[in-house]
């Protein structure tokens, strides 16, 4: 194997897990996860992605990688009321929708006629209440947030998909150095798959694993195929929505939630210069998940290390990975001029937080938004009798 495959393989997973491993542990703490349970959460997620990776890669010749759903990640932080057995629940319905989706055509349809701007306006209310949290933040500890604002701001302008891996780096590298952060000692040892029951809630299914399943489905497994396509590669569309869908349920039985394709850390491993035989190309696949199984087996220390840092630092971390996310959904949201006044109510629906029924507002945001994409429709259409 060259070693330019190795060294992409550890950038992309790097890139990939410091871009969004503080919101993941923000997910885990919103329903409820302790430490054994939030290390099995990344020990059971990093599997099911080294798993997926390797064997869809080995079996189809092709430089197949898998992420997990970062969105995803964000609208499981943004729940409240939901416990972390109903959330697991919801993780176990969110991948068998999305394994159904490869094997029945109608459900594949159904989605697809789901408003791209209604979608988009969904993922920008779910990652927006965490874009929001910057500035507080900064005005809490200047002297670490500010200085890992700027590094964020100097990286990107030189190379995006690095930014948020420098920024926390160097808010790691401030906060111990000054402090404010300290190594707890003795670190953890190996985390363990700790099984959690579901339990099946029908609030927590609507409200958790309907939107789940849709702004994955919408922001990470439709990207990465369209990067696979432009990279020269037919991806195995049925087989990849097959094989993440049964892994995510799977997972979810030990707190891991969605994994998916990826896009961005795809795009590195898709790259000619990486193996310029296309042939050969997909043993990128195997690197890529001999990383994530370090990764899964340090969690524990990582978790550790992050946990350590103060509260406001971290919001900060999340909010910076958060931008660009949160730049491309509302991109989406108002592309298109007739959807711009429904994508704005499912993005304020949304980002409002505000459960009813039991039910979170994910799931409102979406139904607020095709009434009111269906009201302008039915006006348009009286209007042009």
């Amino acid at each position: 194997m060259r070693f330019s495959m190795i060294s992409a393989a550890l950038v992309a997973a790097f890139v990939g897990f410091g871009s969004s491993i503080p919101l993941v542990l923000a997910a885990a703490v919103a329903v409820g996860a302790d430490a054994a349970q939030t290390a099995s959460w990344l020990l059971a997620v990093c599997l099911a992605k080294a798993a997926g990776s390797a064997a869809l890669s080995l079996w189809t010749r092709m430089p197949l990688v898998l992420a997990w759903s970062t969105p995803g990640a964000a609208l499981v932080a943004a729940t409240e009321g939901i416990s972390l057995a109903e959330a697991v629940g919801a993780f176990v319905v969110t991948g068998l929708l999305m394994a159904a989706t490869g094997v029945l055509r109608p459900l594949e349809r159904l989605i697809a006629r789901i408003p791209d701007g209604v979608a988009a306006g969904m993922l920008a209310g779910v990652i927006l209440p965490f874009c929001l949290r910057l500035a507080g933040a900064a005005a809490d500890l200047p002297a670490l947030v500010l200085p890992m604002v700027a590094v964020y701001a100097v990286v990107r302008f030189f190379g995006p998909g690095f930014a948020v891996l420098a920024a926390l780096a160097a808010g790691l590298a401030l906060a111990f150095a000054g402090g404010q952060a300290v190594v707890p000692a003795p670190l953890p040892g190996l985390p363990a798959l700790v099984f959690i029951p579901p339990a099946f809630d029908p609030g927590a299914v609507l409200g958790l694993a309907v939107p789940l399943y849709l702004v994955t489905m919408a922001s990470q497994n439709l990207p990465g195929f369209a990067t696979m396509r432009a990279a020269g590669f037919e991806p195995p569309v049925r087989l990849a929505q097959l094989a993440t869908g049964g892994l995510s349920a799977l997972a979810g039985l030990f707190g891991g939630h969605t994994i998916s394709m990826a896009a961005m850390t795809a795009a590195i491993c898709l790259d000619p210069e990486v193996e310029p035989d296309r042939s050969r190309r997909w043993r990128i696949g195997l690197a890529y998940a001999a990383v994530w199984v370090g990764l899964g087996l340090a969690g524990p220390v990582l978790i550790a290390l992050i946990l350590a840092l103060p509260p406001a630092l971290l919001a900060a971390m999340v909010a910076l990975a958060m931008l660009a996310p949160l730049s491309g959904a509302l991109t989406g949201a108002f592309a298109a001029g007739d959807q711009r006044f429904a994508a704005t109510v499912t993005l304020i629906v949304t980002a409002s937080g505000t459960a009813v029924f039991g039910i979170g507002a994910a799931f409102w945001g979406l139904a607020a938004g095709l009434a009111a994409l269906a009201l302008d429709r039915m006006a348009a259409a009286r209007a042009r009798r």
